[in-house]
């Protein structure tokens, strides 16, 4: 669990090289107390944005998602991080840069709600919900520690 005091804040969870992409929801209110995660989808579609616990666990960080380009004759897929499965148009691939000359994907389900995803299975399967989350934690934090080399986010 962490607390967001400003739009500033949030926006230097950001790496630099994020930051100028990211577009705040409209309406959002601060202090923002996010439990586990945070993600949206700016008004345009093409961009997702996460913030989550850095793998130290210290401060929140930030991640900014490209949607590529998949052809809507894709079969189901399954996300890498909540393992559900979807189709074309719920699960893709989300794209972000390392640096200026190398960006990783990772499957994904397109608009982040992995956590509600689990909720709802947990509900349907009589499950604890909150089992079910470290894992998906978990699995944010690899991606930025192996795919990004983020181990924290630097002091601004």
């Amino acid at each position: 669990m962490f607390l967001i005091e400003t739009e500033k804040d949030l926006l230097q969870s950001f790496r630099p090289r994020d930051r100028e992409k990211v577009e705040v929801p409209k309406g959002l209110k601060f202090p923002l107390l996010v439990r586990d995660y945070f993600a949206w989808v700016e008004p345009a579609g093409t961009r997702v944005f996460l913030v989550c616990p850095s793998p130290d666990k210290k401060r929140p960080m930030g991640l900014a998602f490209r949607r590529e380009s998949q052809g809507s004759s894709m079969p189901s897929q399954m996300c890498d991080w909540c393992h559900t499965y979807g189709s074309s148009n719920e699960i893709g691939l989300l794209s972000t840069d390392v640096n200026s000359k190398r960006r990783v994907g990772v499957n994904l389900c397109l608009d982040l709600r992995c956590k509600e995803k689990l909720e709802s299975a947990a509900d349907l399967s009589g499950r604890y919900s909150r089992d079910l989350l470290p894992p998906l934690m978990e699995r944010m934090s690899r991606f930025a520690t192996e795919a990004l080399r983020i181990h924290s986010v630097p002091e601004p």
